[in-house]
């Protein structure tokens, strides 16, 4: 418990800081216009959420919440940073948030629709897995999980580490995904429906603008550029060239 604890309280100290900043750069028209087309629809496709009980967990100030309201969802904001969820309340004033840890929400058993976690689960080592089974408690049988996360093994993945050590924008727990390790941990409890590789050059530039230190006033002359290029880019990059990974798991 007190290494959960330790790495949580990581998490929270450093999103507490940086959460303005945060926002204004990952809530931003391109950033949120690049969420839409290479994240929140190819990693919610075929998921009718009308009306669906969703979490959006480690939800930061809500830049994914936007887009589920928008497809009807009934969506609850869940994060330890309270700073977040004092900014998440002010922008969603009629969604339930909940300043509370992913590793025990305290939300009811097999209820949800739907779970969705946004580059949150690498900020979570050593509890990823945990977190995991958390999630699944909470969602009912048939219920997905969706995520999109930084995996472990690719050519981005080894130049971020070494940018984590030396960049005081990352906590010093943040650590890519090992998927295939938590795809054989979860085997039996999850029905794996999608799995996509993603992310390049737009990736970096358009939505990691706060982490490459690029001026919020140039990113409309070279959002839609780069956009274009990453559409082209990502049929022919594969697994060791993406920078992230999409997916879309059942409750089984």
């Amino acid at each position: 418990m007190k290494e959960n604890n330790y790495s949580e309280q990581l998490q929270k100290q450093h999103y507490d800081t940086i959460a303005s900043q945060y926002a204004s750069h990952y809530g931003d028209i391109w950033s949120q216009n690049y969420r839409s087309k290479f994240i929140n629809e190819p990693m919610l496709e075929n998921i009718n959420l009308s009306g669906a009980k969703t979490i959006d967990a480690l939800c930061g100030s809500g830049e994914t919440t936007d887009y589920l309201l928008k497809k009807g969802a009934q969506v609850t904001g869940i994060d330890i940073s309270q700073v977040e969820m004092n900014h998440y309340q002010k922008r969603y004033p009629h969604c339930i948030g909940r300043c509370t840890s992913i590793l025990s929400t305290g939300l009811e058993s097999n209820f949800y629709d739907c779970v969705v976690v946004v580059g949150g689960l690498h900020h979570l080592y050593p509890n990823v897995i945990p977190a995991i089974n958390e999630i699944y408690r909470i969602l009912k049988v048939g219920g997905s999980f969706c995520f999109m996360e930084p995996h472990k093994g690719s050519l981005p993945d080894q130049i971020r580490q070494l940018w984590y050590k030396v960049d005081r924008l990352f906590a010093e727990n943040e650590v890519a995904i090992d998927l295939t390790g938590i795809k054989k941990e979860f085997s039996s409890k999850f029905k794996f429906i999608k799995e996509e590789y993603k992310g390049n050059i737009a990736y970096l530039l358009v939505l990691n603008s706060l982490i490459f230190r690029l001026p919020l006033q140039a990113k409309p002359i070279y959002s839609p550029f780069l956009i274009d290029i990453e559409s082209m880019i990502e049929k022919w990059q594969g697994k060791r060239f993406s920078c992230f990974v999409v997916c879309q798991w059942m409750k089984v």
